[in-house]
């Protein structure tokens, strides 16, 4: 089976999203897991990483990943971060060579950034409470702020996440989400309410000014193709983690 779901590689920048196939991990992960936070073997959980920055040539231990607590929290990556000293936040940014960068999700959206040139990156994790916290355009003006990043440059992709087709949510939710002006996200069905969170992360961008035709989308929800990615709901939230990598290349 497919590792990736989507993957892209030049001279300049790696960029990939990963499945749950491919891996060793035993049930209830099944199989290509790679976040040590949830109940899973470490072997197993290192195993795969291994097998991934092999598939990717990149080195393992030069990954950073993030403990990822729905916040709005944006690191700079520096000397202090690497495979054994993720930091704690939901998005990463570097314009370091050779230092891959990931972010993992089970129904939250990935997000991979791209700012071609002054040559930067990121990494961000938005799940329902990241969204309405905008995590997403606070990383972007960071990569503004930090690198001088030109809005209008920026290539973003979004990456498999649980779709408006079964994220179900309740009144307290549809109503904070109306309150934050994103009543456009909300489904409503008979007496049911689902939320879209791209469609929140969409609407961000276009508010930054980020070009429609610089933006990717990976429509797969991972609850109605749970056999592909780690879902959360459709797992009963006893599940793996996906993952999306960005790494730049020396130019």
């Amino acid at each position: 089976m497919n590792t990736l779901s989507a993957s892209f590689s030049s001279s300049t920048l790696l960029a990939c999203f990963t499945t749950r196939h491919g891996g060793i991990s035993g049930p209830p992960y099944r199989a290509n897991n790679l976040a040590f936070h949830v109940g899973d073997d470490p072997s197993h959980v290192i195993a795969n990483h291994d097998s991934l920055a092999k598939a990717l040539g990149y080195e393992r231990t030069r990954l950073v990943h993030m403990r990822q607590i729905h916040s709005e929290r944006v690191i700079i990556i520096d000397d202090t971060h690497g495979f054994d000293t993720p930091p704690e936040c939901d998005a990463l940014i570097t314009n370091r060579t050779d230092t891959p960068i990931m972010v993992m999700s089970a129904d939250c959206t990935p997000i991979l950034l791209y700012d071609p040139m002054h040559h930067a990156i990121g990494a961000v994790h938005a799940g329902r409470a990241g969204a309405l916290n905008e995590i997403l355009p606070k990383t972007v003006l960071a990569m503004q702020h930090v690198y001088g990043t030109s809005i209008g440059e920026l290539q973003v992709t979004l990456g498999p996440s649980i779709g408006g087709c079964c994220y179900e949510i309740n009144d307290s939710i549809a109503s904070e989400v109306n309150t934050c002006g994103y009543s456009d996200a909300l489904r409503f069905e008979k007496e049911k309410v689902f939320l879209e969170v791209n469609t929140i992360l969409l609407m961000q961008l276009q508010m930054l000014g980020v070009k429609q035709d610089h933006i990717e989308v990976i429509p797969a929800c991972t609850a109605c193709h749970n056999d592909t990615y780690f879902s959360y709901r459709a797992d009963a939230q006893q599940t793996g983690r996906i993952a999306g990598v960005i790494m730049l290349r020396p130019v």
